[in-house]
């Protein structure tokens, strides 16, 4: 018998509570909401969600959002939203402590968008090439904790 938590439809889904960096807490402990997921929003939208959740420290959460766009745009955007969800999962395993990974899905995720052309959808991809590896240098370093709310990432320089 299997005793999985189960999602409406059937898959595999942990019904603990997460905390704001996706980490499970105890069951009937307060945690943050859920992120839907396979949510379709148009650039505007996703870049809007994706920074609020930012903005509130909650890389994680924002992470799904940039999936949702990556997973349901259209192909030649994917490139962008992936690169920017690895930003966030990369600011996410910094905030958790974990160095390695953080400084690697950091790097992963600069190389992935450093070379896109322009300002897609009014982002800072210059911009946010520096902020990642900037920050990769400081977390693979050893440097102090990394607060995911203060450490947030602009997304556009302008709103």
């Amino acid at each position: 018998m299997n005793t999985r938590d189960r999602d409406a439809e059937g898959r595999a889904r942990s019904a603990r509570p997460r905390d704001g960096l996706g980490r499970p807490l105890p069951y009937g402990a307060p945690g943050v909401e859920w992120q839907p997921e396979g949510v379709v929003r148009s650039p505007a939208e996703t870049v809007r969600e994706a920074q609020r959740l930012l903005d509130a420290g909650m890389p994680f959460h924002a992470h799904e959002v940039l999936e949702d766009a990556w997973k349901s745009g259209p192909e030649a955007a994917a490139p962008l939203w992936r690169g920017l969800a690895q930003l966030a999962v990369g600011l996410t395993h910094s905030a958790r402590g974990n160095a390695v990974g953080g400084a690697r899905l950091l790097r992963r995720g600069a190389a992935a968008i450093e070379g896109l052309d322009g300002r897609p959808y009014g982002i800072d991809v210059p911009g946010l090439v520096r902020w990642a590896r900037e920050l990769a240098g400081r977390v693979a370093d050893g440097g102090p904790a990394v607060d995911a709310a203060r450490e947030a990432p602009r997304l556009r320089t302008v709103p």
